[in-house]
């Protein structure tokens, strides 16, 4: 009988045993599920605002000849870079060259044909003083040196106008900037002076180059009211700075300036343009390329900035997760700005001292207790020895 009250004793301490393990879970689940809480970030920021635009050249020239006749060479690369008053193109001068030197004698006839007109008005004069010669030979005399001196001023406007034919046969580019490919081949008949002058090629400035981008009436209006209240000057007024990226940038390293807003809102697209100015002298930006450009949108001022994974979603209502008396979670609507230095800006919704859930916030219900551990902390950096 001692062995079946022993058996008996050891079951009942298995029951008490399994018992008392029950009783504890509840216990350790009061606390609800551990989350990650921070307070929010109180900073000084400028914010700014994302557009996106392109690049276009500050100068952009169509070469067309200005004389007709053939195209006997081409002096540059398709594609390099040229400077103002480099050679380009030399239709055949030969036809031109003639023509100055036809005018080139005509000139010296009419100027002889002067002289001796000066001579017959000087002789003329003589004898009529005298009383040897009419008063008729007089006016005569006159008339024809007034009538060789428009002769040799005639003459020389023509020696003028044949010159710059002869010039134009030399086509130079009119700017620094890079050159398209030459329209025309050699050998080719280019017509010139005229609208429809044959387009020989085209140049583009590279440095400085514009960009140029729109933004919505929204922001048209909220930038003409921060100028008002003297908050923010106009860009129409001051050179604002401007930050661009390309689409291969995260960051906004290449720095601008504004440099014209235009007068009018568009009718189709409800937006004002704008451009700003960029220095590029490493040639990266290149007209027709795309890119995005911050724009100083507030002044200066105090924010509070949270982690993006802190923000959560509820269709257009946006939200975080405070915790509050009893470590019970609540739900607070937060209006939101733009991203800075990683963190979002929270305009309204929280305050410095709540302790927002910024991890975990799939295990949080609303209304129910939660277990708040503070963030891990930043890996300290190897002493170097």
């Amino acid at each position: 009988m001692d062995w079946r009250r022993t058996a008996v004793c050891c079951a009942l301490l298995c029951a008490a045993l399994l018992t008392g393990c029950d009783e504890k879970k509840p216990a350790a689940q009061a606390g609800g599920p551990p989350v990650t809480v921070a307070n929010p970030t109180a900073r000084r920021i400028t914010e700014w605002d994302d557009y996106t635009g392109r690049f276009q050249a500050t100068e952009y020239v169509e070469i067309r000849a200005r004389v007709n006749g053939y195209l006997d060479s081409i002096h540059f690369t398709d594609g390099q870079i040229v400077k103002k008053g480099d050679l380009l193109f030399v239709i055949d001068p030969r036809p031109y060259q003639a023509a100055v030197d036809s005018d080139a004698a005509a000139v010296t006839q009419a100027q002889a044909r002067q002289d001796l007109a000066n001579r017959e008005q000087v002789r003329a004069a003589a004898l009529a003083k005298s009383q040897n010669g009419s008063v008729e030979a007089l006016d005569k005399a006159v008339q024809e040196q007034r009538a060789a001196g428009g002769a040799v001023q005639a003459a020389q406007a023509a020696l003028r106008r044949a010159q710059l034919d002869l010039e134009f046969t030399h086509v130079m580019a009119p700017v620094t900037g890079r050159i398209g490919r030459h329209q025309v081949s050699l050998g080719n008949l280019v017509s010139g002076g005229e609208a429809n002058s044959t387009l020989l090629t085209t140049i583009v400035s590279l440095d400085p180059i514009y960009f140029y981008f729109d933004a919505d009436q929204n922001a048209y209006l909220k930038y003409t009211r921060l100028n008002l209240s003297g908050q923010r000057r106009s860009s129409r007024d001051v050179a604002n700075p401007v930050r661009l990226a390309l689409n291969d940038e995260k960051d906004f390293p290449h720095q601008g300036h504004m440099d014209f807003v235009d007068n009018q809102i568009d009718l189709g697209t409800g937006t004002m343009r704008g451009r700003a100015v960029f220095d590029n002298p490493d040639l990266v930006f290149t007209p027709g390329m795309f890119g995005r450009i911050q724009l100083i949108g507030t002044p200066e001022h105090d924010a509070l900035l949270l982690p993006d994974d802190a923000i959560g979603t509820d269709q257009a209502r946006r939200f975080v997760y405070v915790v509050g008396d009893g470590n019970v979670a609540t739900s607070r609507e937060v209006v939101l700005g733009p991203i800075i230095d990683g963190l979002r800006v929270v305009r309204s919704g929280v305050a410095v001292t709540d302790r927002v859930i910024v991890n975990g916030l799939q295990r949080v219900r609303v209304g129910q207790p939660v277990t708040p551990q503070p963030p891990p902390a930043a890996p300290k950096q190897a002493e170097a020895r």
